[in-house]
């Protein structure tokens, strides 16, 4: 299953969807603890990242201190489609709002700060109906 690389059309299907909760980002020295249950992680030479759930990460007593809402652009994008991350930061930026991306094999998952979730998605929104008018 091939994902789409053509920019306009990825901003035309972008169909931007906010995942229920909020999320937290963790970080370990070494492994993730066992049951932790993270969306994501990232090894980096200093520590493993997790972004979890934060209801599961007060639960466990960890800290962090980045409270984020969690995005999906629901269009099948391919890894090497140019252009798109930058489409979408370029239009959240111009809202003033943060963005921490990270891409999966079918879909690009944004961490907006929590506050910021409603506007972000409305943005977003806002894009792809540009790219729809665009692409008729």
């Amino acid at each position: 299953m091939v994902g789409e690389k053509d920019l306009q059309k990825l901003l035309a299907e972008l169909r931007p969807e906010l995942n229920p909760g909020r999320f937290v980002y963790c970080t370990f020295p070494g492994r993730v603890p066992a049951g932790l249950q993270p969306v994501v992680t990232v090894a980096e030479p200093e520590g493993v990242t997790a972004v979890v759930a934060q209801q599961e990460a007060e639960e466990l007593g960890l800290s962090y201190g980045y409270v984020a809402a969690w995005i999906t652009l629901r269009v099948h994008s391919a890894l090497a489609a140019v252009g798109l991350t930058a489409a979408v930061a370029g239009r959240l930026t111009e809202e003033g709002i943060s963005c921490n991306v990270v891409a999966g094999f079918h879909h690009d998952h944004l961490f907006v700060a929590a506050e910021d979730a409603e506007r972000a998605l409305h943005a977003l929104e806002q894009l792809a109906a540009w790219a729809q008018a665009q692409y008729a």
